[in-house]
């Protein structure tokens, strides 16, 4: 067995397809009506079709896992995202580790939370 995907609720699919877009680069593989595949694995599914499937609240921040990306040029990145994106939440802007990795944690436009990182070598 392989983990195949990883799937995230959003509100607004044009939106998110955007948001990872411009941010990482990621494009569409499969739009099928309110569950978008994009490259790297992660899917993007419309809020109201995931809560008919659980039958349950969507809990924004939830703060229960995160998306992990690498970026070599942080600096550069942590730019971009300001610059696209000026009004996102931070959980923490551009910071040193004291194991020497930098990393940057912020909210996407629902919510989840992503982290982005120098690589560990």
């Amino acid at each position: 067995m392989k983990l195949k995907n990883i799937l995230i609720v959003v509100k607004d699919i044009e939106q998110s397809k955007r948001f990872y877009h411009d941010l990482f680069g990621l494009d569409v593989v499969l739009d099928n009506d309110g569950n978008v595949i994009l490259t790297e694995g992660l899917v993007l599914q419309d809020e109201q079709i995931w809560s008919r499937f659980i039958e349950k609240d969507i809990i924004p921040k939830s703060n229960a896992c995160e998306l992990y990306f690498e970026e070599r040029d942080i600096e550069a990145f942590a730019e971009k995202l300001e610059k696209l994106y000026p009004s996102i939440q931070y959980v923490n802007r551009l910071m040193e580790n004291s194991w020497g990795q930098k990393v940057i944690r912020f909210y996407d436009l629902d919510g989840n939370l992503i982290e982005v990182g120098t690589q560990m070598v």
